[in-house]
C-alpha cells in the first residue's frame, strides 16, 4: 500500500465532541471527576473510558444512539473521500468511542470508508460491558496497533485530542487541531493545522503532487 489515512471520529469527523458529550450526558458526575484526569494524562484512557461506559445502564443504549444521530459531520468529509477515492487511498476510521455511535453518525459514509475500529459494547446485562479487539497499554483502542494492520509507504493521521496522541506521534504526516495540536507542540512534533476536511484535502493534494514530482 502506498498511502493510507487514519482518521479519528469524535471531534474530528464530527463537528463537536459527540462521545465526550454523551458521557457527560449519561454519566455526568463520573465524567466531571474522570475527564480532567484523562486530559491531564494522570488517568489512562483505557481505565477512564471503561469506568465511565461500564457505569451506564444498558437500558440507555438506544438513547445513546439517538443522542448521536443528529450530530453534524465536519464540512468537507464527502469531498475528502472523493479525493481519496480518486487517489486510490483508503481512509480508516479509528475511534476510542463506541462503534454504534460512529456507524449511526456516518450513515451512508460507512460504505465509503475502508474500515472502522472502535469500542464494542454488550448491553445484555444491567450495565454496559466494554469489549475492544485492540485494547492495550493506556488505550481501549490502541490506534498504533491498528496502524500496524495497514503497512504503507506513508501513513497520515488526522485528529483532535488526547485519544489521538499516540497515533499522531507514530505517523509521519499529522493533521492536528484543538487539544492534539497543544500536545504535539509540547512534544515538538511537527503537524499541519486544519479546521475542516477541505483543508485536509487541499494540503494532501499539494503534498502528494510535490512528492510524486520528486519521485
Amino acid at each position: 500500500m502506498k498511502r493510507v489515512v487514519f482518521c479519528d471520529f469524535d471531534g474530528t469527523i464530527t463537528a463537536e465532541e459527540t462521545f465526550v458529550g454523551m458521557l457527560k450526558t449519561f454519566a455526568p458526575e463520573l465524567s466531571a471527576q474522570l475527564m480532567p484526569e484523562m486530559y491531564a494524562m494522570r488517568l489512562t484512557l483505557r481505565a477512564g473510558v471503561r469506568q465511565l461506559l461500564e457505569s451506564i445502564s444498558s437500558t440507555n443504549y438506544p438513547e445513546i444512539l439517538e443522542y448521536a444521530r443528529p450530530k453534524p459531520i465536519r464540512p468537507g468529509f464527502a469531498e475528502l473521500l472523493d479525493f481519496l477515492d480518486h487517489e486510490n487511498v483508503p481512509l480508516v476510521v479509528v475511534s476510542g468511542g463506541l462503534r454504534g455511535m460512529v456507524e449511526t453518525v456516518l450513515g451512508s459514509f460507512v460504505e465509503r470508508v475502508a474500515a472502522i475500529y472502535a469500542v464494542d459494547v454488550d448491553s445484555s446485562g444491567d450495565l454496559l460491558r466494554v469489549h475492544s479487539e485492540f485494547e492495550e497499554d493506556t488505550e481501549l483502542v490502541a490506534k498504533v496497533r491498528v496502524m500496524a494492520q495497514y503497512p504503507a509507504d506513508e501513513q497520515i493521521a488526522v485528529g483532535d485530542s488526547v485519544t489521538d496522541l499516540n497515533m499522531a506521534l507514530a505517523a509521519p504526516v499529522v493533521f492536528a487541531r484543538d487539544r492534539l495540536a497543544q500536545y504535539l507542540e509540547e512534544r515538538h512534533k511537527p503537524y499541519i493545522p486544519w479546521n475542516d476536511f477541505f483543508d485536509v484535502r487541499d494540503r494532501l493534494s499539494q503534498h502528494w503532487a510535490l512528492k510524486d514530482t520528486e519521485s
